[in-house]
């Protein structure tokens, strides 16, 4: 079955009449197509995308069961919405309210008679189950991740700066097949690898390390954490170290589809919990990854949803101590209805360099 055709079947499920999707990840999505602007309009009588001149001839050819519309010099991507939405009467129509911004929401409520309903729901259910095609992209994207992860050991020296280790990560991401980074990689050491998500400074490495970064490859994203140690490590970096591990197994043994992500979390928040560490880790097991490197679902605390078959979330509790050190460790999981398949293959034990 075809995207647009996942949408069309769920659309009375959610009470909607048409769904209006704006943001370019569930554009591509729906439509295996990708630009920098553009409108796709699902209805239950049929399906638009609206494009400009730019894209109109390769859209027209890669886009199958849709009518292709090039919007006109002058024209508004609202102003053709709007006249398609009007073809079919009134009704209730979706939109991603995480994603439109509110200039572009009033303007649309200004010219619709139909009641725009807030859908973002509907679409992060249904990207949450990856086809096989996407989890084959997935796969690559992390086979370049730990590629990369494997180049980047033997130069590590203490001399390196956080971000000469960063600019390294990237330019060996690329050089392996990556579209690009997944995001900013993160690399912090010393006591400033204590900040979950701190950015490379001009800071010499030392103590713990850690590495957060990941591939895209053809739009997918990996994303894989690592810490090491520079020079030696203290008794008790290597017992928060293995606390972590312990936590990160934890929570896999637990993930498994048809498991509310809370439970997840519970599994690994625990055994931080029980070393003495609980108020240390703040932040959830994992979230959801795809064609956005954080996408809807995820396997934090109060994460009340059921996990789909076919999901992938990312696996990386953590323990940071203000001002000391900090340790993150993280894979990403295929879920399936046995339990998950680690699509990260790096090694996991403390590296020591």
């Amino acid at each position: 079955m075809s995207r647009l055709n996942q949408i069309v079947n769920v659309l009375q499920d959610y009470e909607l009449d048409a769904l209006l999707l704006t943001g370019p990840i569930n554009r591509r999505w729906a439509t295996g197509f990708k630009s920098s602007a553009g409108a796709l309009v699902a209805t239950r009588e049929g399906s638009y995308f609206i494009i400009d001149g730019r894209y109109i001839e390769s859209a027209k050819a890669a886009i199958q069961g849709v009518e292709v519309i090039q919007i006109k010099a002058g024209q508004k991507y609202p102003d053709v919405v709007c006249e398609i939405i009007a073809r079919h009467g009134a009704g209730r129509l979706g939109f991603e309210e995480q994603v439109m911004a509110q200039g572009t929401y009033t303007t649309y409520e200004e010219k619709l008679d139909w009641e725009l309903v807030p859908a973002q729901k509907l679409m992060d259910t249904l990207r949450a189950s990856k086809s096989a095609s996407e989890l084959d992209l997935m796969g690559r994207a992390q086979a370049i991740t730990d590629q990369t992860f494997a180049e980047i050991l033997p130069v590590i020296t203490p001399e390196m700066t956080e971000r000469e280790l960063a600019a390294e990560i990237i330019y060996r991401l690329l050089k392996n097949g990556a579209d690009k980074p997944s995001f900013d990689p993160i690399v912090v050491s010393g006591p400033r690898s204590s900040l979950p998500h701190g950015s490379p400074g001009d800071h010499a490495l030392s103590g713990f390390v850690t590495m957060d970064f990941g591939a895209m490859f053809d739009g997918y994203c990996a994303d894989m954490t690592r810490t090491i140690a520079i020079g030696t490590a203290t008794d008790e970096m290597r017992r928060v170290y293995d606390t972590v591990l312990q936590a990160q197994l934890a929570g896999i043994r637990a993930a498994r589809a048809g498991t509310p992500g809370k439970e997840i979390d519970a599994a690994a928040r625990q055994v931080i919990t029980d070393a003495g560490y609980g108020a240390y880790f703040d932040h959830g097991f994992g979230h959801g990854i795809g064609l956005e490197v954080h996408e809807g679902i995820n396997a934090g605390p109060t994460e009340e949803r059921i996990l789909p078959t076919g999901a992938v979330i990312s696996a990386e509790p953590g323990i940071y101590l203000p001002g000391q050190f900090g340790v993150r460790i993280e894979d990403i999981l295929h879920l399936t209805e046995f339990g998950s398949e680690n699509l990260t293959r790096s090694p996991k034990e403390l590296i020591v360099l």
